[in-house]
């Protein structure tokens, strides 16, 4: 779709790449996005079927006249990645993919230079760039969708560690006898409150219901196996007590995690971004309050629950803002 009709010359090309969904957009220096289009991804079978739907994705958006100017292209991925080399090391919701080059991949198909961040990372960049995040020393970035990514920024940069793999919150376990996750480990954060996980628990009340006509399965035409954390959230803004029971539950998982993360980095805001972002931060008052009933940091109170400007688009603005950033590789 295209949002804005005037650009500046020089775009770069932003490929944000998640379990489900492949989205592509040619963004200018000020952070704005002139044209966008989004796809399915086929996450779960080979290598080059996962690397199709990206082309999928962005063979649509160079069909936009403004594709002319591209002169560079970023890409993001949830999970670990070789920023250096511009390889996906493994990432549990794109299993097609492990010690992937996907960054020379997309520089042979399309020929500009390309690089490759972990999503969240990106997603934080761009807000600390150009959106609400741009007023506050540090922040702790979450981006919530098919999983939980997360991202620190610190002295207004995104802290990457020492070997550029830090930052990975989604997956602080938070009950160590909890489900087993994608990554190995068990009862991580992203297991209770992804999108992933509220779409599965929405799943399992619909079908132990004693309502014959829950708004949830409604929704979804009747098929329990339809239903996505996106439904959930229609269903709990129409008042839907089951909808509202399973966020609410997300929520407070949500809170208690956010309390560690507090007492550990002590952040002077979190911002909630990604494709259930907005919903969850209509619950940031619930949210909140576990938070502060849990922490021990003197000042927690005065940290603030904001939604990302960008919203579910920070990833795809964050690919590119990759390349309006001084180089550090």
């Amino acid at each position: 779709m295209r949002d804005k009709k005037r650009t500046s010359k020089k775009l770069v090309l932003g490929v944000d790449i998640g379990g489900t969904k492949v989205a592509a957009a040619l963004v200018d220096s000020r952070g704005t996005v002139v044209f966008s289009h989004r796809t399915p991804m086929v996450a779960h079978e080979s290598a080059d079927q996962g690397l199709r739907s990206v082309r999928n994705a962005i063979d649509k958006v160079m069909l936009d006249p403004h594709a002319r100017n591209i002169e560079k292209i970023g890409v993001c991925v949830p999970g670990w990645v070789d920023a250096r080399r511009g390889i996906v090391l493994s990432a549990a919701n794109l299993p097609c993919w492990r010690n992937y080059p996907l960054a020379q991949k997309i520089k042979n198909l399309y020929g500009p230079p390309t690089r490759l961040a972990n999503d969240a990372n990106a997603a934080a960049l761009a807000e600390a760039k150009w959106g609400v995040a741009r007023g506050y020393d540090s922040a702790f970035y979450v981006t919530l969708g098919t999983g939980i990514g997360t991202a620190i920024i610190l002295h207004k940069k995104i802290y990457h560690g020492w070997r550029g793999l830090a930052g990975e919150g989604g997956h602080m376990t938070i009950n160590f006898r909890g489900p087993l996750c994608g990554c190995g480990k068990r009862g991580c954060v992203e297991m209770y409150a992804s999108g992933t996980a509220v779409a599965k628990r929405a799943r399992s009340l619909v079908r132990k219901s004693s309502t014959n006509r829950p708004l949830i399965l409604k929704i979804a035409e009747r098929k329990s196996s339809d239903i996505t954390a996106e439904i959930v959230g229609q269903a709990a803004l129409t008042g839907d007590p089951l909808a509202k029971k399973i966020l609410e539950e997300a929520a407070d998982y949500l809170g208690v995690w956010l309390s560690n993360i507090v007492d550990l980095l002590e952040p002077q805001a979190i911002i909630f971004g990604g494709g259930m972002g907005r919903v969850m931060t209509s619950l940031r008052a619930r949210i909140w309050q576990n938070l502060v009933a849990r922490s021990i940091h003197p000042a927690k109170q005065r940290i603030p629950i904001i939604h990302a400007h960008y919203g579910s688009k920070s990833a795809l603005v964050g690919a590119a803002a990759q390349w309006f950033e001084p180089s550090k590789r």
